[in-house]
């Protein structure tokens, strides 16, 4: 029996002044930060860089569109991975501090 559950679509996102700057910065640096550690491999990695490569550019493209056309449906990488990596720091910090002396 196959069970489908629709979900509400996500509300679009505040408009600010900058925000389109913003936007169209976070998207088109994360595709660059994936291009430049594939490029920075220690190993060679054949076939698989120019394809990384390749997808990076074309993922960055749709981001870019979305967030300079439909900002209102672009959300921010950066502030999702921020969130994850804060939170990360968070529990390291706070175990470094329960188990020094």
């Amino acid at each position: 029996m196959w069970l489908f559950v629709a979900r509400e679509p996500r509300p679009d996102a505040p408009e600010w002044p900058g925000r389109r700057l913003l936007a169209a910065t976070d998207a088109v640096a994360w595709p660059l930060l994936w291009v430049l550690v594939i490029r920075q491999a220690p190993e060679p990695v054949g076939v698989v860089g120019p394809f990384i490569t390749a997808l990076a550019v074309l993922l960055g493209l749709g981001r870019l569109r979305r967030a300079l056309w439909v900002n209102h449906r672009y959300w921010f990488t950066t502030w999702r991975w921020g969130k994850v990596a804060a939170a990360m720091l968070l529990i390291g910090l706070v175990l470094k501090l329960s188990i020094s002396p």
